[in-house]
């Protein structure tokens, strides 16, 4: 084990919407334990799949308190993918955790919304709700404590997002970071061949779901990609697969990250 990414502190890994943080199917794939063999200590988030952004964020808040008294840290640092980033800025500004965090990185979040998203607006509010309480009955099945898909993925919508920015803000005390991806084409991720049409359709170049603009905070590192046509997807970004693609090694990202994080003092 080396001491590369064993940052002054502890590093929490927060996840997106659909999936929740399991102990025998990791969320961020071959990721953590990459950061561990270079000395990283690592936590998550462990809130809802579906839960609204202020409901994850005080699950977020109890789990960075307890890892602050588990560990004896003063701060953690906090690694926040897609729908993640806007529940750990919620939690930094409305649950008064300023104090407790030294860093937050965001990769592929929403933090301008999606226009695309807003085009569910025009749905029949109960043909949303209708489909909502299916979506909201899975994830209680598999975890989910408080799951509301109606409102959680309304809240991805740019003018929710837009009023969110103005009350939920950076704080002079806390470095914010973030990254972005693209696909090159629909097709260079199967999963993601429908969204990522619609989403350049109606938005431009995008990772499947996010475009670069939309994931644009505090300062901005640029898009993460390979040397292929292919390009890295919403999923690709968090080692979904597991496994390479030519010109990068998804795990060598966010080592890079981590290690930046610890020779800037965080």
């Amino acid at each position: 084990m080396s001491d590369r990414c064993k940052t002054k502190y502890p590093i929490v890994l927060i996840h997106g919407t659909g999936f929740r943080d399991y102990r025998y199917f990791n969320y961020w794939g071959r990721i953590p334990k990459a950061l561990k063999a270079e000395g990283a200590d690592i936590y998550y988030g462990y809130q809802d799949c579906w839960g609204t952004i202020e409901y994850n964020a005080g699950i977020i808040k109890n789990n960075v308190l307890d890892i602050i008294l588990k560990t004896g840290s003063e701060k953690v640092n906090l690694i926040a993918h897609s729908k993640g980033g806007l529940e750990a800025r919620y939690m930094i500004c409305e649950f008064g955790m300023e104090q407790y965090i030294s860093s937050l990185t965001t990769i592929s979040t929403p933090h301008h919304g999606s226009k695309t998203i807003d085009k569910f607006y025009y749905y029949p509010t109960f043909l949303y709700k209708f489909i909502a309480y299916f979506v909201d009955l899975y994830f209680k099945i598999l975890g989910d404590k408080r799951p509301d898909f109606y409102t959680a993925s309304r809240q991805l919508s740019t003018c929710f997002c837009e009023k969110f920015n103005k009350k939920i803000t950076t704080s002079e005390h806390i470095y914010y970071q973030s990254y972005a991806s693209i696909m090159k084409n629909s097709f260079s991720d199967i999963f993601m061949v429908i969204p990522h049409f619609v989403v350049k359709l109606i938005e431009g170049d995008n990772d499947g779901l996010v475009t670069p603009n939309s994931a644009k905070w505090g300062k901005f590192k640029g898009l993460i990609s390979g040397k292929t046509k292919r390009g890295i997807s919403h999923a690709d970004i968090v080692d979904f697969r597991r496994t390479n693609y030519s010109g990068i090694d998804i795990r060598d990202v966010y080592i890079d990250i981590v290690e930046d994080l610890k020779n800037n003092g965080f």
